[in-house]
Order: C-alpha cells, then structure tokens, then sequence
C-alpha cells in the first residue's frame, strides 16, 4: 500500500468526510483524537462507523484514528468502530503510545474483537510517535508486532514532550535560525531508521501552514531525504504537492531502470560492477534502484526475479 500522503480529516463531520474520500490522498484517515472537540467523542464515533460502512473509499485503506491511552475514549472507539463495522477497518491510527506495552495493550484488544468477528486477516496499526518516550523506545515500538505497518512522526506533541520551543506545527521559527542544524533531525532520524530496520513505513507529521505550499514542499523534502514515506496532510490542497515530492521523477525512475538493466548485463558477463557514464553500479545500486521502481509503483521486472 502506497501511503504517500495521509489526509486527516475530522470524524463527526460527514461533508468533508466525503470530500476527502474523493481526493487523490492515499490514505484517508477519520480522526476521533485532536480534530474532534471532547463534547463531540460520541457523536463523532457514530458518524466514522456510518462512514466505514457506506463510504465510497475507492480503494484507499478504511483508516481512523483512535483516542489516545491516556484518556478515557480509547477503548470506546476501538471497541465500538471495530463492532459497529463488524471489523471492517483497515488501520487504526494510535496516537500517544509511549512504548511496547501500550502497544502491545492495543494488540490484544483489536484481537479479541477480530476473534468474535471471525476476522483472518488482522487490522493494521500506524503507532504515532510523538512523546520523548517514544522516541527513546522507537525502534521496539516498530517491531512490536507485525500488525504494526508504519509508524508515524507527531511534531506537536512530540515538542511539548521533549520541551522544544515551536511556534507552529511543521513551521520554520526563530528558534529554527538558534540551532545550527536541524533540531528536527534526531528524532526524525531515529523513526526513518527504526521504520526501515522493521520493513515498515516512516510517515511525517503535518504541516500547518496549509495555504504554504513552498514551505510545505521544503518540509516534505527534508522527510523524503531522511528517508520518510510520506507525510500527513491536513487540507486537500497539500495532497498534490505531498504526492509529487514522495513519487519518484521521472528521472529517478529512468535512472533506475538503467541501473537494472546495467546490473543484469554485468551479472550476464560474469562482472561484479560496470559503469554508467562515471557512475561505477553494483549491487548497492541495484536495491536503491529497486527501492525507487517500488516508491513509483513499477513492477521491478528488468532484473528478473531473483537478484541479489
């Protein structure tokens, strides 16, 4: 599943619910947690469940987000979506989780209402990882079970937690120009890292100028070049530039092709390595290449397959 862009959209509000079904998003996520005011939780639920169930979803993931551990509308949600559409969710969203064990706590609930369903193939979970906590156990977070498909960076609470000065979600401030560097990229880092070490995807959180696209073309830059998969959107005006920075160009995806045709020419002539151009290929060129036909959704044919 490509997860390029994930539009969240408040879950209690039906228009813009259908709105973003009808975008090019690739995932849709219906968010119970921050995008919905706690007077609304009930309502809000009932709305996501008739969303799931009579949604033209085109394809794309029945995703929503959950409350998080921390307060007393988690497990409502969980076990009310999850009954109210006889498990006919894809993801579930988890915000807050602090380490393994919450994960863990989630994995037990969605189980057991999987099993009363008589569900086989088990609900995907996307861990959000937005606390200091989470961070520090981020790496087994990822791994904690092979229900877990991406993690995700929270900005936001994330800099409230470790105690970063931020004056807007995603947005460059004064603080930004004090640090020589970018105090985003450890903890970016660490989750691209511990995403990929696990075989799942790292996605960025959203950026909240939303009627700046230049700065939002900037911030999904610097997540693609550390390795992320994608990014959240929080208007459907983001979703065409979060696409186009997370798909491969059209020169990527050429260069790409020549390195696999080079690479099985040379593995035809008994070589190890050949040029293109100055650019020496070998294997390690083969599965970056392989990584961007994958990134562009091509079928990676050329090479046959096996390969190395």
């Amino acid at each position: 599943m490509r997860t390029r862009s994930v539009l969240s959209v408040p879950g209690g509000n039906t228009r813009m619910i259908e709105k973003a079904l009808a975008s090019a998003a690739d995932v849709v996520m219906l968010d119970l947690e921050d995008a919905t005011a706690p007077a609304q939780k009930n309502a809000a639920r009932q709305v996501v469940i008739e969303s799931l169930l009579h949604g033209d979803w085109q394809g794309k993931p029945r995703t929503f987000r959950c409350n998080g551990l921390d307060t007393q509308w988690m497990y409502r949600d969980i076990v009310e979506v999850l009954q109210g559409t006889e498990c006919g969710v894809d993801r579930i969203v988890v915000p807050k989780a602090a380490d393994v064990a919450d994960v863990r706590a989630i994995v037990v609930l969605v189980r057991q209402i999987e099993l009363e369903f008589g569900r086989t193939t088990p609900t995907e979970l996307d861990i959000q990882i937005e606390t200091a906590s989470a961070v520090v156990h981020c790496e087994a977070i990822a791994a904690a079970d092979s229900r877990v498909a991406a993690i995700t960076f929270g900005p936001g609470d994330f800099a409230a937690s470790a105690g970063y000065p931020l004056a807007g979600i995603g947005l460059a401030d004064r603080w930004d120009d004090a640090y020589p560097g970018s105090r985003w990229h450890y903890p970016m880092s660490r989750i691209s890292i511990a995403a990929h070490a696990a075989g799942i995807d790292a996605i960025d959180g959203p950026f909240a100028a939303f009627r700046d696209l230049d700065g939002l073309r900037t911030s999904a830059m610097n997540a693609r070049a550390l390795g992320f998969d994608g990014k959240w959107c929080i208007h459907p005006d983001q979703i065409v530039v979060v696409n186009d920075v997370f798909t491969p160009s059209d020169e990527e995806i050429e260069h790409a092709r020549q390195v696999l045709r080079a690479y099985r020419e040379a593995t035809e002539m008994g070589v190890g390595a050949i040029a293109i151009g100055t650019e020496m290929i070998d294997a390690a060129n083969l599965r970056m290449a392989r990584r961007t036909l994958i990134s562009a959704g091509e079928p990676d044919d050329l090479a046959g397959p096996e390969g190395p």
